[in-house]
């Protein structure tokens, strides 16, 4: 059975970053720096600047390889090692669009704490309410999720095709859901 399609506008990531933005500022931790991970994490990191005006480091890992098959573990794409410098001993807000099986935040994160950053808080759009294949370090002691979702196969704006089309199937599974819930 193929998972249920959870569709996401440009317009629904930027209200929830912006909510993000705003739990995060009325929090205490005030990053110095963001490290948005490519390629989900660098729209909502982008925009999260909007908000705290803060520099962004991009960091490329992925499960997939350019064939689209699933490997057995992440590995790095692009990484950050020339600024390692403006990362020791800074608060470091790590993004990314999902937090699905934890695998690739988790590698994320044991790679900058090598950087000796004061601290790192991770920030993502969608947690999925399932178990992960790892858990994060002891170090993290603070994680934002905009929302939390069952184990759908979430559509962002950036991956569709016709960006109207994606933005008319948000619509429809919005309406869908609030009758439903009716």
């Amino acid at each position: 059975m193929e998972k249920e399609k959870y569709y996401v506008s440009y317009k629904t990531v930027h209200k929830s970053v912006k909510g993000l933005a705003e739990k995060l500022i009325s929090s205490s931790f005030n990053p110095d720096v963001i490290v948005a991970i490519g390629s989900g994490g660098f729209i909502p990191a982008r925009i999260m600047k909007t908000f705290i005006n803060r520099p962004i480091y991009a960091v490329g890992i992925s499960y997939y390889g350019v064939d689209k098959k699933h490997g057995d573990y992440p590995t790095k794409i692009q990484w950050i090692d020339e600024v390692q410098e403006q990362i020791r001993g800074k608060k470091v807000l790590l993004i990314d669009e999902v937090d699905d099986t934890r695998a690739t935040l988790a590698y994320c994160v044991g790679e900058l704490l090598k950087y000796k950053p004061e601290e790192i808080a991770v920030l993502v759009l969608h947690n999925k309410l399932k178990d992960k294949d790892v858990d994060f370090p002891p170090e993290i002691k603070r994680y934002y999720a905009a929302e939390e979702i069952p184990d759908f196969w979430i559509k962002y704006p950036w991956d569709a095709d016709d960006i109207d089309e994606h933005y008319k199937l948000e619509q429809a599974m919005v309406e869908r859901h609030a009758s439903r819930s009716k």
